[in-house]
């Protein structure tokens, strides 16, 4: 039988190092997160604590706030004629996210996950407009769709087609905004899905194309659950960006014609802050924040769910 007889001295110089190192680590972390934790309590929690109490007060913006009315701002806000049509609005541009412009973004990410130059070059061809900003991206589309100097109403006429005055029209607004959105935001999540894609062994692809496996099924069975963490990115973000949709309406539709086309966001902005009712403004805007929290709760526990699975 034999022993290994460990000298206490590396021992004790192992642990100092060990301590040394941990110190050490700890050095980043005491620079960069007091700077953090301060940003994120003055752009963040303060306006969050800010908003929550307006919403108790009946105030415009000037002078101390002292006409305290309870609960009286959230049930205007619940009984305002344009709420209901806002949270439609804003529910329609989720399952729009959803059901066409992420599962066209995994189609666009599957056809050009290969590596190529003009493969490269398409790439960068529909990420192009997720790089504009909202309100250019707005504008633009605004030109597109105008009834008297557009672009689609020329080409109608080019065609001898009358094209609908699509801002102007209550049916068509949405439908219109729709596509803005998917235009906008689908380079983005195809771009998630190709860097899945890519991390993809190559191996895993050529041991089921040599046993056979068609195409359709490689990308079903194997593809599509081995980027499960990046889908689970992408539609987090295509709810909470759908939810919080503002800067890309307000050039195009303005919230209009007679507010058909507000979304939460812009409801808040046009009844709350423009008309100088900012406790109206932080009822929506605590409901809004209150129904963010619930839909991250609940993805959470479905995907906890599914995972246990």
């Amino acid at each position: 039988m034999t022993s290994i007889a460990t000298a206490p001295g590396s021992v004790s110089t192992y642990r100092a190092r060990r301590r040394y190192m941990d110190r050490k680590s700890l050095v980043p972390l005491l620079l960069f997160l007091p700077p953090a934790i301060i940003l994120f309590t003055l752009f963040v929690v303060l306006p969050m604590v800010d908003a929550a109490t307006f919403s108790f007060f009946k105030w415009n913006g000037y002078g101390p706030i002292t006409d305290f009315v309870g609960f009286k701002n959230y049930e205007d806000v619940i009984t305002h004629r344009n709420f209901g049509t806002a949270v439609r609005n804003s529910l329609i541009v989720v399952a729009v996210s959803l059901l066409i412009q992420l599962p066209l973004a995994m189609w666009c990410a599957v056809a050009l996950s290969e590596r190529g130059a003009h493969i490269n070059l398409i790439r960068v061809l529909f990420f192009l407009p997720y790089m504009l900003a909202e309100v250019a991206a707005g504008l633009i589309w605004k030109f597109v769709y105008d009834g008297n100097y557009g672009l689609l109403p020329a080409i109608g006429s080019a065609i001898g087609v009358e094209m609908p005055h699509v801002l102007g029209d209550r049916f068509w607004v949405m439908p219109a905004i729709m596509l803005v959105i998917t235009w906008k935001y689908f380079g983005f999540h195809m771009m998630i899905y190709i860097a899945g894609l890519q991390s993809i062994p190559s191996e895993v692809i050529e041991a089921a194309r040599l046993d056979g496996v068609s195409r359709w099924q490689i990308v079903r069975h194997i593809k599509i659950p081995m980027i499960r963490s990046a889908i689970v990115i992408s539609v987090f973000f295509a709810i909470t960006g759908a939810l919080q949709l503002f800067d890309l309406i307000i050039p195009l539709s303005n919230g209009g014609p007679s507010h058909s086309s507000h979304t939460i966001v812009t409801f808040l902005y046009q009844f709350g802050i423009t008309r100088m009712n900012l406790g109206f403004g932080g009822a929506v805007s605590v409901l809004l924040f209150i129904a963010c929290v619930c839909v991250a709760l609940a993805y959470r526990r479905i995907l906890f769910k599914t995972e246990q699975n």
